[in-house]
């Protein structure tokens, strides 16, 4: 299993707005994608920043998302997120969740 983690700086008294557009635009475009397996979105509680983390089954499933559909979920967010996010990915080592140990 495959992660990618989001991070990003929410603009000033957007957190509603952002948790609008994950439920409306964003999380059915992931239920779209070959090889999505999850979203998980957190917010901290100042709402100032988010993290998105999206579970893939693999890595090359994860990099067509980023090569053909992220770049529109960036300009659906623009209007809830200052600068540009930023992507780090992820080989899943454990899930509870999913049932994933840690390879030995």
């Amino acid at each position: 299993m495959y992660a990618r983690e989001v991070s990003m700086h929410l603009k000033a008294n957007a957190r509603s707005e952002f948790t609008k557009t994950i439920e409306t635009d964003i999380l059915p475009r992931l239920r779209k994608q070959n090889g999505f397996a999850d979203e998980l979105t957190f917010l901290a509680a100042d709402g100032k920043d988010a993290v998105a983390i999206s579970l893939w089954d693999r890595q090359e499933n994860a990099e067509a998302y980023s090569r053909d559909t992220y770049p529109a979920v960036l300009k659906a967010l623009a209007t809830v997120v200052d600068g540009t996010p930023q992507v780090r990915a992820y080989e899943v080592a454990n899930s509870t969740f999913h049932k994933i140990a840690a390879q030995s």
